[in-house]
């Protein structure tokens, strides 16, 4: 059994529906009982992160696959019921609560450290989360870190307006090193070598204008993305870290709704996990 060292984390990204590839290196790792000391994951990987701490196989892709085709949570349908492009309410209350339950006792017993990383609308900031007793508060903060600008509502958590954690921290490396990690393993939803365009983001004027700071985070988003992907190329080509993502070029997209295509990330998710770990004795 591969050996995990007390100071190796987990880091998971976001990307919406491309998260079914995390769902299948999450699964790979279920599978062969490879858990780690701390995990931190935003929007998409905070949602899968979740069901590996609740050691819960196969929930994330069930939720992401089979029950998007059964209920199509994504796109017009649940827009016309006043939903958003993201049917949130199903999601993270009819699906924990009754259709697809949460094992919240197995989370709080495991002995790992979780965070989720949500954006403060004022601040225009990170703000890192740990949760294992409170079934609401684990709630309204996976629902924040997952709340994509212009698609989904902010969200309150303790008073304070929150909305994806990709905004701030696509990639929380950094994050783990400052909670002690010396070693990771970072899970990507985008091939190696790929950049977003690197012009600024244009925010319409109308657009959050309650909350300036977000605005500038968005308008750089782009820009703070592509600096994460080098620093986590440059730390991968030092050996100082360990990089699961598709091989080639995805075609998904952040909102997919095709089930085939989600189902043929999900095996790759699942392969390409097995070809980084299996090289591995010790991390």
């Amino acid at each position: 059994m591969l050996e995990i060292s007390n100071n190796t984390g987990l880091v998971l990204e976001g990307g919406g529906m491309r998260g079914v590839f995390t769902n299948g290196v999450l699964d790979y790792l279920m599978d062969h009982k490879i858990r780690f000391p701390y995990v931190v994951g935003v929007s998409a990987g905070a949602c899968n992160g979740l069901s590996y701490m609740s050691h819960q196989r196969g929930r994330g892709k069930y939720s992401n696959v089979e029950l998007l085709a059964k209920y199509k949570y994504i796109g017009i349908r649940p827009l016309l019921k006043g939903r958003g492009l993201l049917d949130q309410q199903l999601l993270f209350h009819r699906f924990p609560d009754r259709i697809l339950p949460y094992n919240y006792k197995a989370y709080a017993e495991n002995p790992a450290r979780f965070e989720m990383v949500t954006t403060d609308c004022l601040a225009g900031r990170p703000c890192y989360w740990e949760e294992k007793e409170d079934a609401k508060r684990i709630i309204d903060i996976v629902k924040a870190s997952s709340s994509l600008p212009y698609a989904c509502p902010v969200i309150d958590v303790e008073g304070r307006p929150m909305l994806d954690g990709g905004i701030v921290d696509s990639i929380p490396l950094l994050r783990a090193f400052e909670q002690g990690c010396d070693k990771c393993v970072v899970v990507l939803t985008r091939n190696r070598g790929y950049r977003k365009s690197t012009k600024e983001v244009f925010v319409p004027k109308f657009i959050y204008k309650e909350y300036p700071r977000l605005r500038v985070a968005l308008r750089n988003r782009n820009k703070l993305y592509n600096e994460q992907l080098e620093l986590v190329e440059r730390l991968e080509d030092e050996g100082r870290i360990i990089v699961i993502r598709p091989e080639e070029p995805i075609v998904v997209g952040r909102m997919e709704t095709d089930v085939k295509k989600l189902n043929k990330l999900y095996e790759q998710g699942y392969a390409c996990a097995q070809k980084v770990m299996e090289s591995l004795e010790r991390i």
